[in-house]
């Protein structure tokens, strides 16, 4: 059964070259969209990061309070992870994506798997978190993607 679905897939694809055009495009935006939320934090641009994020959103992260949901999920996540790296004397956190294990694209939703390095100093000293791992939803709109709801698992 499998091999058929993965031919009618292999056929519809090269039978259709805008099929995967348009699948390319819509991944490279929803990309675009996580990179601009990097970009971002990176940054230090709040706003920038905030901009990528959906209204309600729901974010799973490793401090605080674990768990943030509703209208402004993104900035109140912003403002608890500012106070926790106040909190432990977190500096200069900078985070690099890998290649994407998924970017699947369904019509108007897309969910992704990225793996991720956090690195930063604590106190003055460097620190580095590689093997990290970020999932996430998004959803079509007509502002474009936007991040839904994202899980952060560190390694």
């Amino acid at each position: 059964m499998f091999k058929r679905f993965a031919l009618l897939l292999f056929v519809l694809a090269t039978a259709v070259p805008g099929l995967t055009t348009a699948a390319t495009a819509d991944s490279a935006a929803v990309m675009a969209t996580v990179n601009q939320f990097v970009d971002g934090f990176n940054k230090g641009d709040t706003k920038m990061g905030i901009g990528a994020c959906a209204s309600p959103a729901s974010i799973i992260d490793e401090f605080g309070r674990h768990q943030w949901v509703g209208p402004a999920a993104c900035a109140d996540w912003a403002r608890d992870y500012a106070a926790d790296d106040a909190r432990q004397g977190i500096t200069g956190g900078i985070v690099t994506l890998g290649k994407p294990w998924h970017v699947d694209v369904n019509g108007a939703v897309a969910y992704v798997v990225v793996p991720a390095t956090y690195a930063y100093k604590q106190r003055g000293k460097s620190v580095e978190e590689s093997g990290s791992v970020w999932t996430l939803v998004l959803k079509k709109s007509a502002a474009g993607w936007r991040i839904t709801a994202w899980a952060w698992a560190a390694h």
